[in-house]
């Protein structure tokens, strides 16, 4: 007899699930990162006029980081929909969410003309985004890899990273053509806002795709099981019972290239306008040629963590990210623009190769039952130490101790990053379908002994 687990879904249906996994992230992180790049280029006039200019882009990105402080409360609240519901209510719900935060953004009047009351919608806003985003990079990730081919996860669970870059890409161009065909006055006045209003196009287009597919089968399995067992503990509760270190490590792992990210496609673009001296559209131009490389290296990650397993590729790009550290500012610094794209790309490389590889290795270490809650609670919880402070920290280091300082920084995170994998175990190779007992990292290394051979220290 075929059991949910055991059926292989057909070419069509995996077509599906990837286009649900990659269209929906696109929107999703299309909405997230046109607020990055609104921070970094005009917000600090809009919604802070009263404030210096050191003080106003400090506060910019503040409300930047708001988002990452929400997202591990969105890990846990949709992790929970999603291990107890399932995983395509929560990709409904979080895409519908960051939709209508997203055009209120878009909609909302400027510091001069409401004061105060500016800042405080605007954080309120940006909030939300964060709990649809705490929600939506795990859900898309492991929907995406509970249907997948096992030897084949990193390849398949590529969509949602995809759409994370092609987000990016979107929200760069949008930016790019508004300030080639407006002056800056009326790219400040009002232009800012076209790239905002947008996303009701896109999350129609999201919202189409993603109601049209069905749940995984991995996961009505589980949930049937859970039903016949009549659990009572929380997803949640299971998780830190008999997972807790995976957390801890797993959010470590994921630290270097999520501060490189932001601090490469982010931090630089008002550090290259602000400080350096480079036009707007000359700091876009440089993101938009970095997303490409970064597309580029997210299909090299996945590659070779099908190839060689998750550890030894995520712990590469961690461990080459520690040398790249040193080199990143100094080229930035140097005044020229080839260079400035030069240190942008190769630190997106980087972070795509770590990325390309962190979707399938998150689901891979937890238990069916909680394998949402806890691939979004220790993603999320990377976010925020990751993505989050760097940014924030990153203007005031600077002006203390100038590019050395930020050097530091960036090496000392990517360091942390190299430490937390050699502690994971390799998962390459992993049947989700096949959920453990309790979760224990025992019975976890069970598994991955029987489906893929020795570990990664006996190779």
């Amino acid at each position: 007899m075929t059991t949910p687990t055991s059926a292989t879904p057909s070419p069509r249906t995996l077509r599906k699930v990837v286009a649900a996994g990659f269209i929906g992230t696109t929107v999703e992180y299309y909405d997230f990162f046109i607020y990055g790049t609104a921070a970094a280029l005009v917000f600090p006039k809009i919604f802070f006029p009263a404030l210096g200019d050191s003080a106003a882009v400090m506060a910019s990105f503040a409300t930047f980081g708001v988002a990452f402080l929400a997202r591990p409360l969105g890990g846990i609240v949709f992790g929970h929909i999603g291990d107890r519901v399932g995983r395509k209510t929560t990709l409904v719900i979080t895409m519908m969410l960051m939709g209508v935060a997203t055009v209120m953004i878009g909609l909302l009047p400027d510091g001069n003309t409401i004061g105060i009351w500016a800042p405080m919608a605007l954080i309120t806003l940006r909030f939300a985004q964060g709990l649809a985003v705490g929600g939506e990079w795990a859900s898309a990730a492991l929907f995406v890899g509970e249907y997948a081919p096992k030897d084949k996860r990193a390849l398949f669970a590529l969509a949602p990273t995809l759409g994370t870059s092609t987000g990016l890409l979107l929200s760069t161009v949008t930016f790019l053509i508004t300030g080639f065909t407006m002056s800056t006055e009326t790219f400040e006045a009002w232009g800012w806002r076209v790239p905002f209003l947008l996303s009701v196009v896109l999350v129609a287009v999201g919202m189409y795709v993603r109601l049209g597919i069905s749940e995984t089968p991995v996961f009505k399995e589980a949930a049937a099981k859970a039903a016949a067992k009549k659990a009572t503990k929380t997803p949640l509760a299971q998780l830190f019972q008999h997972q807790t270190k995976e957390v801890l490590l797993a959010a470590g792992a994921t630290i270097m290239w999520l501060s490189f990210f932001y601090i490469g496609a982010v931090y630089l673009t008002n550090y290259g306008t602000a400080v350096l001296g480079f036009s707007r559209n000359e700091m876009l131009t440089v993101n938009l040629i970095g997303v490409m490389f970064n597309i580029g290296g997210s299909i090299l990650g996945a590659v070779l963590a099908d190839r060689f397993g998750r550890r030894i590729t995520i712990g590469a790009a961690n461990l080459a990210a520690v040398g790249w550290a040193f080199a990143m500012f100094p080229l930035a610094n140097s005044g020229n623009i080839v260079l400035m794209g030069v240190a942008v790309s190769v630190s997106l490389v980087i972070v795509g190769v770590a990325c390309g590889t962190t979707t399938a290795l998150l689901p891979e270490i937890f238990a069916t039952r909680y394998r949402s809650t806890g691939t979004g609670v220790s993603f999320n919880l990377g976010s925020v130490l990751g993505g989050a402070i760097p940014p924030i920290v990153a203007a005031p280091i600077f002006a203390a101790t100038g590019s050395m300082g930020l050097t530091a920084m960036m090496a000392i995170l990517a360091a942390i990053s190299v430490v937390c994998v050699v502690f994971l175990r390799e998962t390459k190779g992993l049947s989700l379908g096949e959920d453990s007992g309790d979760g224990s990292e025992k019975e976890v290394q069970a598994k991955v002994a029987v489906d893929s051979g020795p570990s990664l220290t006996q190779h």
